[in-house]
């Protein structure tokens, strides 16, 4: 005896995915990025005083990385 396959109830769309995200799905890890770059370049944390400033270091390696 052979089993009855039931039909899908909705047929698949060819299109894209609708996903929505909460606002804070977004928003925390950008917050969470924001705190910790703050924590790197906290000048008072700094053992040895530098001539330039961390932020201008810090681009200045990005741009190395994206140079290569």
């Amino acid at each position: 005896m052979s089993a009855r396959t039931h039909p899908r109830p909705h047929p698949a769309t060819p299109g894209g995915v609708d996903i929505r995200l909460p606002w804070w799905a977004l928003a925390l890890p950008a917050l969470a990025f924001v705190a910790l770059l703050a924590l790197i370049l906290n000048p008072s944390d700094a053992h040895a005083a530098s001539s330039a400033p961390a932020i201008t270091h810090l681009f200045e390696r990005a741009q190395q990385l994206l140079a290569r």
